[in-house]
C-alpha cells in the first residue's frame, strides 16, 4: 500500500450522512489509486441523488488554490446551493445556518480531503481553513456568480462566541482578509429569508385559503389576475424566477359549460394548458416546484373510485383541458399535481347558494345521481403546504375531503338541516332531468378520489360534514351569498 492508500482510505465506499443543520450532507467518496496517484468521482448526479443528494443543476465550477496552510476565509452565506470537495490537501470546514427559521445558529465542522464531500443549501455559510499548504478547494454552484449577487450574501464573523467554532490554527495566526475580520457577530445577523412562493389566481377560492393558511408569510407572494396575466408573455416575462422556489397555479379556466362554445373553447385552452406550459418551462429552467391543481373532470366517472394512475378520459372541453394541463404539468422534475373535486371556499359556492335558498324558503331541485366529495378550500390549502414544505415525493396527489361520498342532494339536504330548514323540501332530480332543454357540458357521475397516496404523506383531511357543520349557515353564509 502506498502512502497515499493510508491518507485517503480507498477502501471508502460513496455514502451520505446528515449534520445537525438540516439539508447539510457530508458525503464519503470512493478514491482509486495505485503508484501513480489516485481518480475519484467527485460528483456523480445518478449515484448522489439516489443517496439523496437534491438534483440541485450546477452551472459553474469555481476552485479556490490556497498556497499555505492556515488561510481561513468566510463565513460566507451565498443565495444558491453548493458542492464542496477538495482536490488536494486538506481544510477544516465550517458550517453555519444562516437561514431564518429554528435551526438558525446551528453550526457542523468537519475536515475534508478528497476521500470527502459536502453539499451546503443555500443561506448556510460556509467557511474554510486549510490544513495543508497548496490546498485546493472547489465547488460546484447552481447559479452563476455576479458582483450584484455579492449583495445577496448574509455573512457572519469567524470569532463569533455563540458559534464558537474550534479553529486547528488559532485565528490570530491565520491568514484572513480584513472583510472577513469585519463581519458582524450573530447576534447583529440578519437571517436569509427563504426563497419566495408565487401564487397565481390569488383572488379566487383557493388563494383566499392560501392567504389564510400561510396567515401573512413573508415569503409568500400572491398575484392576482391583474398583477399576472396568464394569457400575457410579459407577465412570464418580468419576473425575476431566481427569487422563486416554487409556483402554485391556483388559477384557471372553470366555466364547465361555457367551455362547451366556440369562446370558451379557446379560453379554456388558453388558460388550462397554455399557460401551464408556460409555467412547466419556467419550472424546469428555473428549478421550481411547480403546484398545479387538477380537477376530477379528467375522468368519465365510470370508476367507483378514481385513483391518481387512472389513464384520462375527460367527457368534455374543460375536461380534456384540465387532462392536458396536467400532462403539460407533468413534465417539471419538481410537481405536485393536487387532484381535487367540488371546491368550496370563500365567495360563491354550492354550500352558500344552498343556504341562501334554505334562508329565503326556495326549494331547489339537485341532482342525486352525481356522486363524490366536497373539498373546503382550507384543506386544500393546508394539503398543499404539507406537499411543498414535507419533502412528499413529487407526483399527482388526490385531494379531497374526508368521509363518506354523497351526492350534491345530499349535500344540499346536509345544508338545510344545519340552516333549520326541512332537508325533503330539497328536490331530488337526476342530472338529464336537471339539465333537460338546456346546453350544458358532460359530466361525470362518479367523483370519489381515493385518498390513500395523500395520507401515507402524513396528511388527513378534515371530513367534509364536518367543515359544513363548522359553518354558520343559518345567516352569514346567506348574507354572503344575497
Amino acid at each position: 500500500m502506498s502512502a497515499v492508500d493510508g491518507q485517503l482510505g480507498f477502501s471508502k465506499q460513496l455514502a451520505a450522512h446528515g449534520t445537525p443543520i438540516p439539508g447539510v450532507v457530508l458525503f464519503d467518496l470512493p478514491v482509486y489509486g495505485d503508484n501513480r496517484g489516485w481518480f475519484k468521482e467527485n460528483w456523480q448526479r445518478e449515484k448522489m441523488a439516489t443517496l439523496g443528494l437534491p438534483d440541485f443543476g450546477p452551472v459553474q465550477n469555481n476552485i479556490s488554490f490556497n498556497a499555505t496552510a492556515g488561510t481561513t476565509r468566510g463565513i460566507h452565506a451565498e443565495p444558491w446551493d453548493k458542492f464542496i470537495s477538495v482536490a488536494t490537501g486538506r481544510v477544516f470546514g465550517a458550517w453555519v445556518d444562516l437561514r431564518e427559521g429554528p435551526s438558525f445558529g446551528a453550526v457542523f465542522t468537519a475536515e475534508l480531503d478528497p476521500s470527502t464531500a459536502i453539499f451546503v443549501p443555500r443561506g448556510v455559510g460556509n467557511a474554510f481553513q486549510t490544513l495543508e499548504d497548496g490546498t485546493a478547494y472547489t465547488y460546484l454552484v447552481n447559479d452563476h456568480w455576479s458582483a450584484a449577487a455579492q449583495g445577496e450574501y448574509t455573512f457572519l464573523n469567524l470569532a463569533d462566541e455563540t458559534a464558537a467554532i474550534a479553529w486547528p490554527i488559532p485565528l490570530d495566526r491565520a491568514e484572513l482578509s480584513e472583510k472577513d475580520r469585519a463581519h458582524p457577530r450573530l447576534a447583529d445577523v440578519t437571517p436569509m429569508q427563504p426563497k419566495k412562493i408565487l401564487v397565481l389566481g390569488a383572488d379566487g377560492q383557493l388563494g383566499k385559503a392560501l392567504r389564510a393558511e400561510y396567515d401573512g408569510a413573508a415569503h409568500l407572494e400572491f398575484a392576482a389576475r391583474g398583477e399576472f396575466d396568464l394569457a400575457d408573455p410579459a407577465s412570464y416575462a418580468d419576473r425575476n424566477w431566481k427569487d422563486y422556489s416554487a409556483v402554485v397555479n391556483a388559477a384557471a379556466y372553470t366555466a364547465v359549460d361555457a367551455a362547451e362554445t366556440p369562446q370558451g373553447r379557446r379560453t379554456a385552452w388558453a388558460v388550462n394548458v397554455a399557460a401551464v406550459a408556460q409555467l412547466a418551462r419556467i419550472a424546469v429552467e428555473h428549478r421550481l416546484t411547480l403546484v398545479h391543481v387538477s380537477s376530477d373532470y379528467v375522468f368519465d366517472g365510470a370508476e367507483a373510485l378514481h385513483t391518481e394512475d387512472e389513464p384520462f378520459s375527460p367527457l368534455g372541453v374543460y375536461g380534456q383541458t384540465k387532462a392536458a394541463g396536467d400532462a403539460v404539468a407533468s413534465v417539471a422534475p419538481r410537481h405536485y399535481i393536487v387532484r381535487t373535486s367540488w371546491v368550496i371556499g370563500e365567495g360563491t359556492n354550492f354550500v352558500a347558494t344552498m343556504a341562501d335558498l334554505a334562508r329565503r324558503g326556495i326549494e331547489p331541485s339537485v341532482v342525486e345521481d352525481q356522486i363524490g366529495r366536497p373539498t373546503f378550500t382550507a384543506d386544500l390549502a393546508a394539503g398543499i403546504r404539507h406537499l411543498l414544505e414535507g419533502n412528499a415525493p413529487y407526483g399527482t396527489y388526490n385531494l379531497t375531503g374526508a368521509g363518506p361520498e354523497a351526492s350534491w342532494a345530499d349535500i344540499a339536504a346536509d345544508v338545510f338541516a344545519a340552516a333549520g330548514t326541512d332537508p325533503a323540501r330539497v328536490h331530488r332530480v337526476s342530472t338529464a332531468e336537471y339539465f333537460a332543454g338546456r346546453a350544458a357540458a358532460p359530466r361525470p357521475l362518479r367523483s370519489t378520489l381515493d385518498l390513500a397516496k395523500i395520507t401515507a404523506t402524513g396528511f388527513h383531511p378534515t371530513p367534509w360534514t364536518d367543515r359544513l357543520h363548522d359553518r354558520p349557515l343559518a345567516e352569514e353564509e346567506g348574507d354572503a351569498a344575497g
